[in-house]
């Protein structure tokens, strides 16, 4: 079975800004984020990708930008199944007003509990069951067009790379928080008709990320997840 390159999406405006962009539109690459993604077809060099899937939001489709410029030959599909969880009405919110809130608790300690407020909102169990029913179908029909040894590449959002990394290492998505994807970073699975191996995690090349930070772990109290994904180093 193929092996999968999960990219989350460089730095955005969104992430600088401490904000819980989800779905919303024209969130797009801060400075930083396009320098990250300018730097991507050079770290994925000696992958012979056989096809790129992304998001449909807009982050996402920036990040791939000069990928696609430089390989100009490589198929690039959409699916809205690994898009941005949908966060309802925390859409737009700022993280450190949502740490407040009751469900925050729920986010960090029992996730596959939490259903985001809102008509639009969703669980996180959703989220999850949607993108690991994405990968799935998108390996069967990779190998199927190329071999089981091929290579693609999804570009995708942090707390849905967190769950399909979840899935792929058989950890409980109540424990989905204690991994950490920062923008642009490189993730590998490799699938096997017995049982996915992880090659690579959050990896970024660079180690600025690990010091700590000015202000605290996060929006919430020390110790909790960035709901939406870590902004990374400064």
């Amino acid at each position: 079975m193929p092996t999968l390159i999960l990219v989350r999406h460089g730095r955005s405006t969104a992430n600088t800004a401490a904000v819980l962009a989800g779905w919303t539109p024209g969130v797009a690459l801060d400075e930083r984020g396009a320098a990250q993604a300018a730097a991507l077809p050079g770290r994925l060099a000696g992958l012979p990708l056989v096809a790129a899937v992304t998001s449909p939001l807009q982050r996402c489709r920036e990040t791939l930008r000069p990928l696609m410029d430089a390989r100009p030959d490589l198929p690039l599909h959409t699916d809205e199944r690994i898009g941005e969880c949908h966060y309802g009405d925390w859409t737009g919110r700022k993280l450190a007003e949502l740490a407040d809130e009751p469900l925050w608790s729920t986010v960090q300690r029992h996730p596959s509990a939490a259903t985001f407020p809102g008509p639009e909102g969703e669980s996180v169990r959703a989220m999850q069951a949607r993108a690991v029913d994405a990968v799935w179908d998108w390996n069967a029909r990779i190998e199927a067009e190329h071999s089981a040894d091929a290579v693609y590449l999804m570009c995708s959002h942090g707390d849905v790379i967190k769950s399909l990394v979840a899935d792929a290492i058989g950890l409980h998505l109540d424990l989905f928080q204690r991994i950490s994807v920062e923008p642009c970073s490189v993730t590998a699975i490799r699938y096997t008709p017995l049982r996915p191996f992880l090659l690579r995690l959050g990896d970024t090349g660079e180690f600025g990320a690990l010091a700590p930070p000015d202000g605290g772990v996060t929006a919430g109290g020390e110790g909790d997840a960035t709901v939406g994904g870590a902004a990374g180093a400064p």
